[in-house]
This record gives C-alpha cells, sequence and structure tokens, in this order.
C-alpha cells in the first residue's frame, strides 16, 4: 500500500533543535524560562497591535482562562458557534456555565450575525444576558467580524476569538488574534505551527495577561512560603515546547504560503466539476487555508469519497459535527437556520499539510477524479 497521507501532520524546520538543545544544555527543562518568553515576543512581535501574549498548554486552556478571566461562573450563559471543534465549547460547562449554540452563514462558515441577534435579544427577554461570545474562525477562514463584533459591542457582551485555526490569516489587513476581548491561539499537532500541545492567550490589557499568567501557574501568591487564596491551574507551557514553538514562528509565513497553494491546486483541477464546490474568501477577508475543505452533492457523495480516499491510504474527515448534534450538549438551547448541518453533511476536509508532496497532491487529485467518474 502507498505511504500514508496525512490530513495534516506536523513539520518542522530544522530550526527548532537550536532553541531545544539550549533548553537542555541550560538544564530549563521545567516550564518557564527564556524560550517562554521568547515564544511570547515572536508571537506579539507577529499579530502586532499592540498585541500581549501568554503561552499556554493548550487552547483548550486559554479558553477556560479567558472565561474565568471575563468573570463567567456557574449559571451563567456564553454564547459559542455550533460549527467548531468541541475545544470551544467545552471549558464553558468546565465552569457550570450554558453554551448558547448559534449556526453559522453560508460566506465564511462561521457565526452568522442575524442569529446572534436573535439570540442575544431571546435570552435577554427570558432573563438571562449571555456574558460572553466564543467566535471562531473555522478552517482559517476569519468570521465576519465587523457585523459581530459591532453586534457584540451594542449589547456590550465581549467577544473571546478562537483563532486556534487561523494564526496568519487576516481580516482587513489585521491579523487573526488581535480582535477579541481576549483571543487564543492553538498550537496543537496539526495546526499550521506546532509545539506539539500548546496554545496561547491573547490579549491588550497588561492586567489581563499578569492574571493569566498567576493562573496558569497554579494562582501561587507572592510570599516565600507556598501561599494559594485563588484556585489555579497548571496550564502553562513548558520552556522546552517553547523552543519548538521559536522555531517555528521562523517559518510561519511559509507555511501559510504552502497551505494556501495547496487550496489553489486543489481549486485549479477541481473548479470544473459541477458536484464540488468551495469555500471562498470574501472581500478583504485573507485564510490562512489551514484545511482545504470541498462541499459535494450529497451526504452519500461526501462520504463514498472519503471512503475512497481512505482505501488509498489517504485521511480525510467530515467538517466538524456542529456542537448542537453533539450528544453531551443535547439540551443547550440552540439559534439554527440549517446552514451548519448542511455544511456537515455535504463537506470534506481534504489533506492539508505543508509538507504535501506534489506526488502525493497528484495522488488525491486522481482519487478524487476516478472516485467521481463511477458515479
Amino acid at each position: 500500500m502507498d505511504t500514508k497521507i496525512w490530513l495534516s501532520s506536523p513539520h518542522m524546520s530544522g530550526k527548532e533543535q537550536e532553541y531545544i538543545n539550549s533548553a537542555f544544555e541550560s538544564n530549563w527543562i521545567a516550564p518557564l524560562g527564556p524560550n517562554v518568553t521568547g515564544f511570547e515576543i515572536d508571537i506579539q512581535s507577529y499579530l502586532g497591535d499592540n498585541s500581549l501574549v501568554a503561552a499556554l498548554s493548550s487552547g483548550t486552556a486559554a479558553i477556560h482562562l479567558s472565561l474565568i478571566l471575563l468573570g463567567i461562573t456557574h449559571g451563567d450563559e456564553v454564547i459559542c458557534q455550533s460549527k467548531t471543534f468541541s475545544a470551544s465549547a467545552n471549558p464553558i460547562v468546565y465552569l457550570g456555565a450554558t453554551p448558547i449554540f448559534i449556526d453559522s452563514e453560508a460566506d465564511t462558515w462561521n457565526l452568522c450575525p442575524e442569529q446572534l441577534e436573535i439570540a442575544i435579544k431571546d435570552r435577554i427577554a427570558k432573563g438571562k444576558k449571555p456574558k460572553a461570545i466564543i467566535a471562531v474562525h473555522l478552517y482559517g477562514m476569519p468570521y465576519k467580524i465587523d457585523e459581530v463584533n459591532k453586534i457584540a459591542e451594542q449589547y456590550e457582551i465581549p467577544v473571546i476569538e478562537d483563532s486556534a485555526e487561523a494564526l496568519g490569516s487576516s481580516y482587513k489587513d489585521k491579523k487573526c488574534g488581535t480582535f477579541g476581548a481576549i483571543s487564543i491561539l492553538s498550537f496543537n499537532g496539526n495546526k499550521i505551527i506546532t509545539t506539539s500541545g500548546g496554545g496561547a492567550l491573547v490579549t491588550k490589557d497588561k492586567v489581563i495577561k499578569e492574571k493569566a499568567v498567576f493562573l496558569a501557574t497554579q494562582a501561587r501568591d507572592n510570599a516565600v512560603e507556598y501561599l494559594h487564596s485563588t484556585i489555579g491551574y497548571n496550564y502553562r507551557m513548558s520552556n522546552v515546547l517553547a523552543g519548538i514553538g521559536r522555531g517555528q514562528m521562523k517559518i510561519l509565513d511559509n507555511r501559510v504560503e504552502t497551505r494556501r497553494k495547496n487550496y489553489e491546486f486543489y481549486h485549479s483541477n477541481l473548479k470544473d466539476i459541477d458536484t464540488i464546490s468551495f469555500l471562498k474568501e470574501p472581500k478583504q477577508h485573507f485564510s490562512n487555508r489551514w484545511l482545504s475543505c470541498i462541499l459535494l452533492d450529497s451526504e452519500r457523495m461526501r462520504e463514498g469519497l472519503r471512503i475512497a480516499l481512505d482505501k488509498e491510504n489517504i485521511e480525510s474527515r467530515p467538517l466538524w459535527k456542529p456542537m448542537h448534534q453533539q450528544p453531551v450538549f443535547k439540551n443547550c438551547p440552540k439559534y439554527l437556520n440549517g446552514i451548519s448541518d448542511d455544511l456537515f453533511k455535504k463537506g470534506l476536509c481534504l489533506p492539508s499539510g505543508s509538507n504535501l508532496t506534489d506526488s502525493e497532491l497528484n495522488r488525491i487529485l486522481t482519487t478524487i477524479r476516478t472516485y467521481l467518474n463511477t458515479l
């Protein structure tokens, strides 16, 4: 059988080892250290806009801390995009709060501004104003930032910008990860750059960053003895993993360019097929194209293509199953228009790694065309 083609595998640059070796040589193996500080500065410089960064153990940890820092507690309600990975919603439940799921719009597949406002008005009418909005840049495509953030400002509800999939994306030439009251990033192994496991919280408020770091390091008070007056978490990134991140940051723009080329390869070679459509960039949106996704005419066709690819040892997967369809969230309020359900039925993520070879891309293309020719 041919070598496995993964959906989005880690892609090292060769520059990471320098920082890892430095950590070992200086014995900075425990959490914290010069790589953590350096990695945070690297991200801050890349994002610009006076961003401040706290490097953490995961993007999920960053969302959890963001909710805590915004005062979310038991019994509160938090609006969350339904079309996303469960890590966007799970931290809401950690705090005993309730997710309120909002459907997508067709242009970006992200949070629908119309359904968002309907939900806010309805929750207020029911006596429960939402305490935060989690908006996601799905597959690296920026959400409708102006529309969503305008509604959030109108109702004075802070936005947590889930930019886990969107490092390197931008809107109106401003980097994703800078649009929320608090924003988060992920450096999981399948992301556009990786620290193996890791994430970051982004803010423009020095006090919020300091509080995030305090909570992420077990909330140890400034005392000689181990003194704790607040519940804390073990959420800080290690110095070794931050070293990987420093090496990865040096090639981030190259990784964005390569993933966008993957999308262009698929689009240019499949755009003539009536049964396939693509997520295009709306005006002033720039996507890192973390994953290249297609829509087929039916769920049967989508699943048939997924199986055909799998038989050729090529990994693909359906678009995220909406959170309102997940058994664990079945009793949560939801405001739907049918778009995310339809996307799930018909959508497929194609291999998109920045380490794909021309031979592998052509093998994927041949498999897709061969399957379609059987219909």
